[in-house]
């Protein structure tokens, strides 16, 4: 499987997994499993705007 086209823009990604994470997804693992994403490069592109995902509220901050 490929991976799913998502926003390359880091603000337009974080608001994108943010609502992935609220509505479909119980993890950041389980999301990027599902969508065969690389979480090293989103955490990477992510933190480049200080966004960290945050495991006990299940959404990036």
């Amino acid at each position: 499987m490929s991976q799913m086209n998502i926003p390359n823009d880091p603000v337009m990604l974080y608001s994108y997994l943010n609502t992935k994470l609220r509505d479909y997804y119980s993890s950041f693992d389980a999301l990027c499993e599902d969508l065969n994403l690389n979480q090293d490069e989103i955490l990477a592109k992510l933190a480049v705007m200080d966004f960290h995902y945050d495991k006990e509220k299940n959404q990036f901050r």
